[in-house]
């Protein structure tokens, strides 16, 4: 897999002076994004949204077809700009060869129309929507309880929630996520609290036969499960067991390990391979990230991020970049081969093959990726020592013989750059990394 960007953060188009008009701003980034090497975009929720109080990052969706064409709930085009912008953010991120995931929410809604009784309960909830897009009406009927079930798994928010064992609510659903890939070109999606709804539906949504240009489409699909490990393989397990396009999991057991790595001082990196994340038990499933725009806002990175996307940017897994990280953040440090810009490109021209750990005790980790195809592999060297203790390397045993080898990506630092090294007959050598910080080796075959 590439590396993913999140383009987008809570809040984004206030903060950024960018209201209405977000679009465009990716539209801008995404030339600068694909020569880096980024490979997709996942976008925030596109549908206008109920927009309460003021405008919504979308997650309290009213007319799932309104993309920003009707004048309804404020405004003509969403917190993020017109349909015509999205499509054109689209075919943009096309052209330059990069996918584009849209953010699905169908757990629930919000922003009904007219409050209605629902005869089941004799209690008068907001349930009556009549969206000006005319598709996807909804009555009592759609939502919990209802006649076709009187719960689903867990609720979010005391909104209205979406009854998916109503079968024209089944369809609907169906329906609009066709429209997204086939009408609106988007390649996959990201589910929102998947938690709150049964697996069967994301298998339904995967599963369909799409057509793009013609030929069959199978999107790709990433699942917010946000729980332990065990809870996201069950999920996992659950939503693919019959599937013939799986989807995929936001590794947020690893989140957290990276997390304590970062701003937990003395934690040991013993820690980093040990069973308990995705990435441990099944890479290929993993979506891999660093920060997102709720752990930002709750539990967030403080200390030596950059660690942290060393590590996600050249181990297995499918790889998230948060956008503030990126951008706001001044992490990407482009230009230079100290920040994320260079271990995306890392990534994308040498990532490939498994992981092995070759060094591992409290305070270094080195791990070699074995190289596939075109990707050759590469080294990466992990340092957790205070800055003021110095550099930090092993001489290690690893699978290439009289290899020389570059330093791609490396912490800025006052010692300055990492030294080329080589491998003797046996394929031992030295490779060091400066102090809360990391090295990234490639291979001269």
């Amino acid at each position: 897999m590439g590396a993913m960007m999140q383009a987008f953060y809570w809040d984004c188009p206030r903060l950024e002076h960018k209201e209405y008009a977000w679009w465009n701003v990716i539209t801008e980034a995404v030339p600068r994004l694909r020569t880096v090497g980024f490979t997709a975009l996942w976008l925030p929720p596109a549908s206008k949204a109920a927009n309460i109080g003021g405008p919504s990052m979308g997650y309290d969706p009213y007319d799932y077809y309104d993309l920003g064409e009707f004048d309804q709930k404020g405004s003509i085009p969403t917190w993020f700009g017109t349909k015509e912008e999205l499509l054109r953010l689209i075919a943009t991120a096309h052209t330059h060869d990069m996918q584009v995931y849209a953010d699905l929410v169908l757990n629930h809604n919000n922003g009904a129309d007219a409050e209605e009784v629902n005869p089941l309960t004799g209690t008068k909830n907001w349930t009556v929507f009549t969206p000006k897009s005319g598709k996807f009406l909804r009555t009592w009927e759609s939502f919990y309880p209802s006649r076709y079930r009187v719960h689903d798994e867990q609720s979010f928010g005391g909104l209205p929630e979406l009854c998916h064992y109503n079968p024209s609510v089944y369809n609907e659903v169906l329906n609009f996520a066709r429209f997204l890939i086939e009408d609106i070109g988007f390649d996959g999606f990201r589910y929102d609290f998947v938690k709150g709804f049964g697996v069967w539906l994301i298998d339904a949504i995967q599963g369909m036969r799409y057509t793009k240009h013609g030929q069959p489409f199978q999107p790709f699909g990433v699942g917010e499960c946000w729980d332990s490990k065990h809870a996201i393989e069950d999920w996992l397990n659950r939503a693919n067991a019959t599937s013939n396009n799986p989807v995929r999991a936001f590794d947020f057991p690893l989140r957290g390990r990276l997390k304590d790595m970062c701003d937990t001082p003395g934690w040991s990196l013993r820690n980093l391979p040990h069973p308990g994340t995705l990435l441990t038990s099944r890479p290929t499933d993993a979506v891999t990230f660093v920060e997102n725009h709720d752990t930002v806002r709750e539990n967030p990175i403080i200390n030596d991020k950059l660690m942290a996307y060393s590590f996600i940017l050249t181990h297995e897994g499918y790889p998230c970049v948060f956008w503030q990280d990126y951008f706001t953040w001044n992490l990407a440090k482009e230009g230079t081969p100290h920040g994320i810009a260079a271990l995306v490109t890392m990534h994308h021209n040498h990532a490939g093959g498994i992981s092995s750990v070759i060094y591992l005790d409290n305070t270094l980790y080195i791990m070699q990726r074995h190289g596939w195809g075109e990707h050759k592999g590469l080294l990466y060297v992990l340092n957790s020592k205070p800055h003021g203790e110095g550099w930090n390397g092993a001489r290690v045993q690893t699978r290439w013989r009289n290899t020389s080898f570059t330093p791609i990506a490396w912490s800025e630092n006052s010692d300055g750059a990492p030294q080329q090294q080589t491998t003797d007959a046996s394929g031992r050598g030295e490779f060091w990394a400066p102090p809360r910080g990391y090295a990234v080796y490639i291979p001269q075959e």
